[in-house]
């Protein structure tokens, strides 16, 4: 009897000290495991108001002190869509061609700082709305496989292992090192085998042999998922073999859930639920295209309407209140890591403060980044850097002092951009550095050909033209209202650079005007008539805010270019196959049968590199690992950054194949007259082969590699130097997992 009373007055004292902590509720109680926390709270709420937790903007559980969340936020490349001033880093594609797996790495921990310094001074003053959340729907992983994609310019370009390496950097950038709390919730999209055209993304279905989608579509987001741990996925619009990908067994069941083990949440693109019974025509209407979905794991409708009918679902005995349970667990699940139920002493990452918003180090990393992505293409007799001693430098061009275009897609808001002109009025102080816009991206004025003869000869005295061209992301985006010469629907019709921007640099060639040719752009552009014909061409994607000074600092010698090309630049629209195909025959540089006018890795310096003999095993049994090296010296007269890159090719192997593939990639800085050695650890799954049934395996036969400045693509442009070797596989097949 004694031991009952005391049992009874210790369990009123512990339930006195949690009501004095406000911890009325063991979901509450931060001393559990958050899966006991999660199984308590989900078993308190009723089925309308889980259902209602399954829609991207939750609503609040007053009863049960629940704040209400919403889910969509965006980071691609900064923190996008809110009012508050942000550090803006390049366009997606733009850091790719950084090829700095380190660099990404930093960038995505700053973007999440400011994230995170976001989301705790909203929620101080009660702001839970769209765009201020930690669920960050980034990074977009989608293969570019065809340059006419508008939303291309979100990914890391057309390689599967470039990709997949850059992605996990920035994952792990974002979600941060501690153990217990993430300090962003990254997510992997689309997915899967998603990449345009735009204008029938939400009817489209994809067939793809096995070995397109292991070889091509699925391996960065297994890198993600498996390796990164990324906390969310988003399922893409698309159909695949048939069933709407958010709804897709296969895709979602059998490879995410089973065979990757992927426990975190998946949300639908916006409005792809809706597709299941609107445009797709798969299923009758919304209770069971939302029954499906559930099913197969999609655990967040972000839409307004299709989950609300899982009510009525589960009333009619169409899905269980079990099977909304599991999702609802995932979804808690992560807030619970995000640290959103716990007191903010608990949560080193609840500490961070608006004082890091557009911080010095970030402008910095911006500016380094940015300059790290500019790609040199074209240098004939050493027309870069230029002289600062120039007297007079027109700036000229749509993009010259353009700030739209320098911000990209999915994008923040900084307190100041800095436009080419600005900056290289502000690099030649002592010049005379004038304006104009001169033309349009595509479209003439009524009198082009006259407004475009008296610009020239207006320019006539001029030391050099820097016309600074290209598109931008007013013309390629996501389903755009845009329908011009060229573009619709926010893709491609032609990947040429504008006929305007060409007949212009022809009028200033023509008049012996010296003409340096600056390209903004999210995408390909051929440009076969400019590298014929202009002696400079830099490429300089949507570069982010301080996009003038890069551009400035590589023009003037300040910085030394070393980006490289993360897309194939084709020479014309007819290399190209059908857009709406996802065959990788005759697509990127690891199955283009032709040359090309900039190779996939392509990237000039101001100095010159030279590569070593390759040193690897002659003979390597399947299963093992392959130590390869090579010794790199810069050869030229200034300090210079090379991307190192590895590649492998199949010579023995019969059936479908990469020409080459990427497999690895080191960024060095040399000194001039510097040598270093480069060494790459090459694992089975670098050294496999996907097979006609998509499993990787390593088999016997002999490889070749390649290690080089660039791809080993035959093109039109300057050969840099590549170097190869080959070596021999033995033993039996090994199936990597």
């Amino acid at each position: 009897m004694k031991k009952l009373k005391l049992t009874l007055i210790l369990s009123i004292y512990v339930l006195s000290c949690f009501s004095l902590l406000g911890q009325n509720y063991p979901f509450q109680n931060t001393n559990l495991s958050i899966d006991e926390r999660v199984n308590d709270l989900v078993s308190k709420l009723t089925l309308e108001e889980k259902v209602a937790q399954m829609l991207n903007n939750t609503p609040a559980i007053e009863r049960l002190n629940i704040p209400a969340y919403n889910w969509w936020n965006e980071c691609l490349h900064g923190i996008g869509r809110t009012d508050y001033k942000v550090t803006v880093f390049p366009q997606a594609i733009g850091m790719a061609a950084a090829w700095n797996k380190e660099l990404m790495k930093e960038v995505a921990s700053a973007i999440s700082d400011e994230g995170r310094a976001i989301y705790n001074d909203a929620t101080s003053k009660g702001n839970r709305e769209i765009y201020y959340g930690l669920t960050y729907w980034t990074p977009n992983i989608n293969i570019f496989r065809d340059p006419r994609w508008g939303r291309g310019q979100e990914t890391y370009g057309e390689d599967p292992f470039l990709t997949g390496v850059l992605g996990k950097s920035f994952v792990a950038g974002l979600q941060g090192d501690d153990t217990k709390y993430l300090k962003a919730a990254a997510c992997a999209k689309h997915y899967a085998v998603h990449s345009g055209p735009e204008n029938t993304r939400h009817t489209f279905n994809t067939f793809v042999t096995d070995y397109d989608l292991w070889d091509t579509y699925l391996p960065a987001f297994r890198n993600l998922v498996v390796e990164a741990k990324v906390a969310g996925v988003m399922c893409a619009y698309n159909a695949y073999n048939g069933e709407p990908c958010c709804g897709n067994n296969f895709l979602m069941q059998e490879i995410l859930r089973e065979k990757w083990n992927f426990t975190g949440y998946v949300t639908s693109d916006c409005g792809a639920i809706d597709d299941f019974y609107q445009h797709h025509k798969t299923h009758p209407d919304a209770k069971y295209a939302a029954a499906d979905a559930v099913y197969n794991g999609t655990d967040i409708d972000c839409g307004n309407e299709a989950y609300k009918a899982l009510v009525d679902a589960v009333k009619t005995g169409i899905i269980t209140e079990k099977q909304i349970d599991i999702s609802l667990k995932r979804l808690f699940t992560i807030r619970f890591r995000l640290g959103m139920f716990d007191p903010a002493e608990n949560v080193k990452y609840s500490q961070i403060s608006t004082s890091v918003l557009e911080s010095q180090k970030h402008k910095d990393l911006a500016l380094k980044i940015t300059r790290e992505s500019i790609v040199l293409l074209k240098n004939e007799n050493n027309t870069l850097p230029l002289s600062k001693k120039l007297k007079k430098v027109a700036v000229v061009g749509p993009n010259a002092n353009n700030e739209v275009s320098v911000l990209g897609n999915y994008n923040g808001f900084p307190t100041e951009i800095v436009t080419p002109y600005e900056a290289v009025k502000q690099k030649l102080k002592g010049a005379e550095v004038i304006y104009e816009k001169g033309i349009d991206f595509v479209t003439p004025s009524t009198n082009s050909k006259e407004e475009v003869s008296a610009l020239v000869k207006r320019l006539k005295d001029v030391d050099v033209v820097i016309f600074v061209g290209g598109i931008s992301p007013e013309l390629e985006g996501e389903e755009m209202p845009v329908k011009i010469e060229g573009f619709t629907g926010g893709d491609r019709t032609s990947i040429k650079l504008p006929k305007i921007q060409t007949d212009f640099m022809k009028a200033l060639v023509a008049e012996k005007i010296p003409t340096v040719f600056v390209m903004m752009t999210g995408s390909a552009i051929a440009t076969e008539w400019e590298s014929q014909n202009i002696p400079a061409i830099v490429n300089a994607w949507y570069g982010g805010q301080d996009a003038g000074t890069a551009i400035a600092d590589v023009l003037f010698g300040d910085y030394n270019p070393s980006g490289k090309l993360p897309v194939t630049f084709y020479a014309k629209d007819s290399d190209l196959p059908a857009f709406n195909s996802y065959e990788m025959k005759n697509r990127t540089y690891r199955y283009f049968n032709g040359e090309v006018l900039y190779p996939f890795g392509y990237g000039l310096s101001y100095t010159k590199f030279e590569y070593s003999p390759i040193q690897v095993p002659s003979t390597i049994d399947t299963g093992n690992n392959a130590k390869v090296s090579v010794s790199i010296k810069n050869t030229g007269k200034v300090e210079g950054e090379e991307v190192v890159q590895l590649y492998i090719s199949y010579p023995d192997t019969k059936g479908q194949k990469p020409l080459y593939a990427l497999k690895g990639f080191n960024r060095v800085s040399l000194k001039a007259g510097e040598s270093k050695t480069v060494e790459f650890n090459l694992s089975p799954r670098e050294l496999g082969l996907v097979d006609d049934a998509g499993i990787l395996k390593v088999s016997a036969g002999k490889r070749k590699i390649f290690i080089g400045g660039s791809s080993p693509t035959p093109t039109h442009s300057e050969k840099l130097p590549l170097v190869e070797k080959d070596f021999d596989i033995k033993g039996s097949d090994f199936i990597v997992e």
